[in-house]
């Protein structure tokens, strides 16, 4: 389905013309770019073994993957407190406002986002509750490598702040030019939403820290209930292999954008949008769907123009040629929703002709951005939404992180004599033909007479309780 001969140039994004094709949703899903998927397979034997390693060995191997993978000799694992106060007073004054707005929509955004309890009352003196709770304990994890990311230490604290988690542990990589320490403004962010407790960690490893619990001399730190935050594809691996031991918020893997374009849009912005993206990860996936070759063929020279004067252009381009990168045409903007919601975006642009309408129609994305306006690195600072988001197609079964993220229902029932004796034949029933008769009998002793004790029994429990005479002499 890869066109050598649709007349757009390929220096950049490789071209996939599904025009004339009436594609299913599985040949969509396949035909669609994506990760290599050896990749992934690598990522899962090499994850498998860090887990194990960190869980048997705990610190011992922290700190010999930390010299491994960020070439830091660890002492103290554990950041101490006074250097995260001394991160908050060496933020930058515009850092620090940047990141004070962002907390400030962030939390409005997650206050609102908050499950409400219900009860019902399904007949006389039968009651059920719908009770949210949060988890006591959770971990989050904040990336560092080829950038560094403040903004995801308050896209993962604020919602679990909301949420109600009594206790909160952060792990970021350390940094060699730092001192093995997370990078100061990682910190500085931490200790501006109250977060006391940090491990200089990164990586899967940091996950299997923070799901087994590590001791280090005096420093615990302890399993938790839930894990959160984005990462590479190793990071997403360790989540999915996690999922037995701890809850996991989503596979927020190696970024992505998808752009739903028509020829209303701005070639410039598409391109610069695309560009965004690429610049996190040489394997971010960047991809432009749309039916419009007039659009495509605009972007491309806009790609020719603003990817030399990127400053981190080497990974742009590696990012937009490989395989999990570029252009969908299609026959038309029906098409063009199938293929978006094939793709399950982690984020999708919206750049099209009533693009709220087309917005509505989206069933797939982990974050969806309306209009020429919404570009993506709103989402990733200051708008207020969250950008810990489902990747690799997984937006077509989970969401992007939320205060719900970090809770859980609990369902109560609460039901009177009355109201438990007008299901009885019903239980018993429905027990028989399951062929467990004891859980029809749990429910009609509670309507036979009650047993009388024998009188033995109640003469000596009289004589128990009542005091002993003092001895004489």
């Amino acid at each position: 389905m890869t066109s050598t001969d649709s007349g757009l140039p390929e220096a950049y994004l490789r071209v996939i013309d599904l025009r004339g094709q009436h594609l299913g949703w599985d040949e969509l899903r396949r035909a669609v770019p994506r990760q290599a998927a050896s990749s992934v397979a690598e990522a899962e034997d090499s994850v498998r073994a860090i887990i194990e390693d960190v869980r048997t060995r705990g610190a011992g191997a922290l700190r010999e993957l930390a010299q491994r993978f960020d070439g830091v000799a660890q002492h103290r694992i554990r950041v101490a407190p006074e250097d995260i106060e001394q991160a908050v007073a060496g933020l930058d004054p515009a850092v620090r406002h940047g990141l004070e707005t962002a907390i400030e929509r962030t939390r409005a955004f997650a206050r609102a986002q908050r499950p409400r309890d219900a009860t019902v009352e399904v007949a006389p003196g039968a009651t059920l509750h719908h009770r949210w709770k949060a988890v006591r304990r959770a971990g989050l994890y904040i990336p560092g490598g080829l950038a560094v990311y403040p903004s995801s230490v308050v896209m993962n604290v604020v919602p679990a702040q909301a949420a109600g988690v009594e206790s909160v542990v952060l792990c970021s990589p350390p940094q060699k030019e730092f001192g093995g320490l997370p990078h100061p403004v990682v910190l500085g962010a931490a200790g501006l939403l109250g977060v006391d407790e940090v491990w200089a960690v990164g990586g899967a490893q940091s996950l299997a820290a923070m799901a087994h619990g590590v001791t280090d001399g005096q420093d615990v730190l302890e399993p938790v209930n839930t894990l959160s935050g984005p990462g590479n594809i190793f990071v997403a691996t360790a989540k999915r292999q996690l999922r037995s031991v701890v809850g996991v918020d989503a596979e927020a893997g190696t970024t992505e954008i998808a752009v739903l374009a028509d020829d209303s849009a701005d070639p410039r912005f598409v391109a610069a949008d695309l560009i965004s993206q690429a610049e996190h990860d040489p394997a971010a996936g960047s991809v432009l769907i749309t039916d419009s070759p007039e659009l495509a063929r605009a972007v491309a020279h806009e790609f020719a123009a603003q990817v030399p004067a990127a400053r981190h252009r080497e990974r742009i381009a590696t990012a937009l040629r490989g395989p999990q990168s570029g252009v969908v045409l299609t026959d038309g903007l029906e098409q063009s929703v199938a293929v978006a919601d094939a793709y399950a975006a982690e984020h999708l642009e919206i750049h099209t002709r009533d693009a709220r309408a087309v917005a509505g129609r989206i069933r797939n994305a982990g974050a969806v951005f309306v209009g020429p306006y919404s570009p993506v690195p709103l989402g990733d600072y200051a708008a207020g939404s969250n950008h810990v988001l489902p990747t690799g197609g997984t937006a077509v079964f989970t969401s992007g992180l939320q205060t719900a993220s970090f809770m859980k229902a609990v369902q109560v029932i609460e039901y009177d004599r009355e109201a438990l004796a007008q299901l009885e034949g019903d239980i018993v029933a429905l027990a028989a033909s399951e062929d467990l008769p004891a859980h029809g009998r749990a429910v009609t002793i509670r309507s036979e007479p009650a047993r009388v004790r024998a009188d033995s029994l109640v003469q000596d429990g009289a004589e128990a309780a009542s005091p002993t005479p003092p001895r004489e002499g």
